[in-house]
């Protein structure tokens, strides 16, 4: 969700790339489904961080625990922002209850996003 927010937000001043230390191998239909709540149609797949080791970043942010331990280091740079956002994957409940674990993601990324593009500006 990370990426297509970001890409949606500010797509001129930034542009996101994401990947997992774990790809899932699918994009989340949730996901997809409340971005799209927010205007947001991301055609986007499951990729691992080995697919961007020949490009230079002159930021990093991790959004899981597992993630900013597991990075490789040469995807360290000098700039490296970590939050830990839960997984909505691991949601369990109603169908309605897991959508809210997506929403509550999504949004606390959107505030998030606009936080760190305030202090990297």
């Amino acid at each position: 969700m990370a990426e297509a927010i970001v890409n949606n937000i500010d797509g001129t001043q930034w542009q996101a790339y994401s990947a997992g230390t774990q790809p899932a191998g699918f994009v989340h239909p949730k996901a997809l489904q409340v971005l799209a709540e927010v205007g947001i149609q991301h055609q986007a797949k499951s990729k691992s961080v080995d697919q961007h080791r020949n490009l230079s970043f002159s930021l990093i942010v991790t959004v899981c625990d597992s993630a900013a331990e597991e990075c490789p280091i040469w995807l360290g740079q000098d700039r490296v922002h970590h939050h830990s956002f839960p997984d909505p994957a691991l949601a369990t409940g109603t169908e309605e209850e897991v959508l809210n674990a997506f929403r509550q993601v999504r949004d606390e990324i959107i505030t998030q996003i606009s936080i760190l593009f305030k202090t990297e500006s």
